[in-house]
């Protein structure tokens, strides 16, 4: 299928859903999954964004300014991902934890938008993940997810697969590339809009998140930002003790709430940059530093997608 072939493919999905939730970040993908959406079923099709703190303050404005513009009916959540069970402790299969009450949150206020709550013997209660997995509803809720994904590490998408959420752009077989060129066509903000990854990305398997290290890594990223960078990340690494090693789980429980914990910033940045680091190096340094990094470097490499997951093993990794 050629590039409209694919668009008119989509939005036959999606009038097969007859109404859609999107779950909505303001991303290049979500962003035009929305909009076709919109256009093609009009108000049966809403957005739902997650308001945490993996996601910076700045991609919540977008989305609220983008659906306003587009007169799209839009819902705020809330989600407190260190209340999730096993989250802050950052296992290789956290993006599983983490998306699996995502997104039954998602399904839950998709149906009191579109009235489709069903009575339970608890009253309001919460329904559990087996009973949002079991109950039937008259909509479908959809994600972002693109054809490129398909071989990357993503234990996310086993949730999204348990609570049958559909992903219409890997359906309809449209890659990363040809979603920005149908929404540059669209006129679509988003069409040259750098890649993003939500904050826990960046913190290393196995070591533990918190929100001091979360807002050190949205700081220091929009600082990059300001400075010029197009494409970066700031991974944030706990400092090895002074026996050689890093500090174990209970080391880090004890001191994650702690201004001390010595941190270090690894920052990956496209090769064509380098230059603008090499540049502006004793201002970055010195910023980063003031915002609480031990130590501040840039990482040779470059930037590349889910650069922590090389200690796993996996040759071509997520975001």
């Amino acid at each position: 299928m050629n590039l409209q072939e694919k668009k008119e493919h989509l939005q036959e999905i999606l009038r097969s859903y007859g109404k859609v939730a999107i779950a909505y970040s303001s991303g290049v993908d979500s962003t035009f999954l929305l909009k076709v959406a919109h256009d093609t079923l009009g108000d049966n099709a809403i957005a739902i964004t997650v308001k945490s703190h993996l996601v910076p303050v700045a991609e919540m404005d977008e989305a609220d300014a983008f659906c306003k513009r587009e007169n799209i009916r839009h819902q705020f959540i809330l989600h407190d991902e260190m209340s999730v069970p096993g989250f802050a402790e950052n296992p290789p299969n956290r993006c599983y934890i983490c998306k699996r009450q995502v997104f039954s949150a998602v399904i839950e206020t998709a149906r009191k938008m579109f009235g489709a709550g069903l009575s339970s013997e608890n009253g309001n209660a919460a329904k559990s993940f087996t009973e949002l997995k079991n109950q039937r509803d008259n909509f479908v809720v959809c994600e972002g997810s693109n054809k490129d994904d398909e071989g990357d590490y993503r234990p996310g998408m086993k949730a999204i697969a348990e609570l049958s959420v559909k992903s219409p752009l890997r359906e309809a077989g449209l890659t990363k590339s040809e979603i920005r060129e149908l929404s540059r066509e669209l006129n679509l903000p988003t069409a040259s809009k750098p890649s993003f990854a939500c904050l826990a990305s960046r913190i290393p398997y196995g070591q533990i998140i918190t929100r001091l290290k979360l807002q050190l890594v949205e700081t220091a990223e929009k600082f990059l930002q300001d400075l010029g960078f197009v494409q970066y990340r700031v991974r944030c690494r706990e400092l090895a003790t002074q026996t050689g090693s890093a500090q174990s789980p209970t080391q880090q429980k004890t001191a994650q709430h702690s201004p001390t914990t010595a941190l270090t910033a690894s920052i990956e940045l496209l090769p064509e940059q380098f230059n603008l680091f090499k540049t502006n190096q004793e201002l970055i340094i010195q910023t980063l530093k003031s915002l609480g990094f031990a130590e501040v470097h840039l990482d040779e490499k470059g930037y590349r997608t889910g650069s922590l997951n090389e200690a796993l093993g996996i040759k071509h990794p997520v975001p």
